[in-house]
């Protein structure tokens, strides 16, 4: 996918502007910048950046509930998706106010997050810690990227849920398998959308969530 694509797909969305995609374009000036020093995404898949990353965490952005007010993105490393999203809920009116928190036990990934946070005048903080012990509090989104096997990414969620929480989790090809040994220690409600950068993905739309 080249630039010219991406910023094609995400136009086609209401209220998204020409300043969303150039935003992107400064996030990965600064990815490309950063993981010279550090080793934030393999070096490989930076050349692939629209389609392996920016595409891949758009496609949860276009999940997202009109009015979304916060957002946990755990484990989010680069910031995948969790800086997408706060670059497409920093653009979207019904969405004033709105601040996606990013937790991450990396402190040198901290650092990068800040950095863009900063530079890019996104509704976002970083929490350096590991999930589990992120302080409970209730959250209209939850996500995260390549982090854990989807049961221990329930428990991790698990605090952070309310009756109105939607969880929107990437999952690649073994997604069923993850789903079945989920349900083993936990009860939901789940509904799947096809992946747009990959025909054996799944991305998993989680809500009721309960322990066994």
């Amino acid at each position: 996918m080249t630039p010219e694509q991406f910023q094609r797909h995400i136009s086609k969305e209401e209220n998204v502007s020409r300043e969303t995609f150039l935003l992107f374009e400064q996030w990965l000036g600064l990815l490309t910048h950063w993981n010279k020093r550090i080793n934030l995404v393999s070096a490989p898949t930076i050349y692939n950046f629209w389609s392996r990353h920016a595409l891949d965490s758009w496609q949860l952005v276009e999940l997202l509930p009109k009015g979304t007010k916060t957002v946990l993105d755990m484990g989010a490393g680069a910031g995948f998706p969790g800086l997408a999203m706060a670059i497409a809920l920093k653009g979207r009116p019904d969405c004033l106010g709105a601040q996606i928190t990013l937790v991450e036990s990396n402190g040198k990934k901290c650092n990068f997050l800040r950095t863009v946070i900063r530079e890019l005048a996104l509704p976002a903080k970083v929490v350096q810690c590991r999930a589990e012990n992120l302080e409970p509090k209730n959250y209209d989104i939850i996500t995260a990227r390549a982090f854990a096997p989807l049961p221990e990414l329930l428990g991790y969620s698990l605090p952070f849920f309310s009756p109105d929480t939607l969880a929107i989790f990437p999952k690649g090809e073994n997604w069923q398998s993850e789903v079945t040994a989920a349900r083993k220690t936990h009860t939901f409600d789940l509904t799947t959308k096809d992946s747009q950068t990959s025909e054996a993905a799944k991305i998993l739309c989680i809500t009721n969530l309960q322990r066994t």
